[in-house]
């Protein structure tokens, strides 16, 4: 079982008891960086963590014949990289408000940022009811954020490797995760048995929230079901087999028999060939740079006095904005002084530049 971001086994520590409740042999190890300090998290990488989840993946194997993997958040997207790489190995994959991706904007800024920035505040638990303690870090760390950037892209680029039985529960009143990157799983993966399961009182910790006894019931039964034979890849309708099926149906009945002793491109090679044209490339002049650079400079520092509050050199935000409204108006006044220039010595007036 695989835990969060910047959370720790506590975080499904409820889930967890369900499984051995059930009889199960549970490992729910802690990420390298997690259940510490969020410094620490910093300094890892998503190998990191995936490291570990193999780790003890292949220590479970040493004591179960059979293993299923269950993971909640990010810890569903480490779910769903291992049983892309070790997918024969594993029974099947329960996930709860996996993560795959997240489209806001603001996070193409963290290559950037985290230069500047090691973190921000952290947002409160995103539990529908009360809880006892936090089981996560209060600061959300930027270098270790912008590796788990690098991790979705990995899992949802690939989630066609993942074809075991799978269980995709979800919160549609999640405020971490949204409820499309459940959807994007079920749609990608070639997995011949999904079982959906939807939770309405929950919001994104569901171990901790009100449906954490309909998480624990319905994935105990997903694994008996799988072990039991009751979900039985072999004799579910695989789709992939039915579209492969219908192409090779339409490809039977193609004649590829060339009736014309000459193709096209024979034809296309006794004619001119075309000529590619080779346009120079496009410079900056040293003022132009120096334009470029203040904007450059100042709209840095604009982000990172909106991402802190604070003021890093104490000179107020408006030298900053003056430094970048400038650089603006001097990158587009020698920009167009400069293309005026290129029309003249062309004797041309529409403006074009070649």
């Amino acid at each position: 079982m695989i835990h969060g971001f910047t959370g720790s086994p506590e975080s499904v520590r409820p889930w967890a008891e369900g499984f051995h409740d059930a009889g199960m042999t549970v490992m729910c190890p802690a990420l390298p960086g997690h259940g510490t300090r969020w410094e620490d998290l910093n300094d890892t990488t998503w190998g990191d963590w995936y490291a570990r989840v193999e780790e003890t993946f292949l220590e479970l194997k040493t004591q179960c014949d059979r293993v299923f993997v269950a993971g909640f958040s990010v810890g569903g997207a480490l779910a769903l990289r291992i049983a892309q790489i070790r997918g024969s190995e594993i029974e099947g994959v329960l996930l709860c408000n996996a993560s795959i991706f997240d489209d806001r904007k603001i996070l193409w800024l963290l290559p950037v940022v985290k230069r500047f920035i090691k973190s921000f505040k952290n947002g409160t638990m995103d539990v529908n009811q009360s809880v006892p303690r936090r089981m996560s870090y209060e600061r959300m760390p930027l270098r270790a954020l912008d590796s788990l950037r690098k991790l979705w892209k990995v899992v949802e680029e690939n989630l066609y490797f993942v074809d075991v039985p799978l269980m995709v529960s979800y919160s549609i009143n999640d405020h971490v995760i949204h409820p499309i990157n459940s959807e994007t799983i079920i749609e990608n993966v070639y997995s011949a048995s999904i079982r959906e399961i939807i939770f309405e009182k929950s919001f994104h910790n569901v171990s901790w929230d009100y449906d954490a006894d309909f998480l624990i019931a319905e994935s105990v039964q997903f694994i008996q079901d799988v072990l039991t034979g009751e979900i039985d890849e072999a004799e579910d309708i695989d789709e992939r087999d039915l579209i492969n099926a219908e192409f090779e149906s339409i490809v039977s009945t193609l004649n590829l028999d060339q009736s014309t002793g000459t193709t096209y491109l024979d034809e296309l090679d006794k004619s001119a060939h075309f000529q590619e044209p080779r346009p120079r490339s496009a410079s900056l002049s040293q003022s132009s740079k120096l334009s470029l650079y203040a904007i450059i400079a100042s709209g840095a520092y604009i982000l990172i006095e909106g991402f802190t509050g604070g003021d890093p050199l104490n000179m107020g935000g408006w030298p900053a904005v003056a430094l970048f409204s400038g650089g603006v108006a001097s990158f587009i006044w020698r920009t167009a002084k400069k293309r005026q220039s290129a029309a003249d010595e062309g004797g041309g007036d529409d403006g074009a530049v070649i």
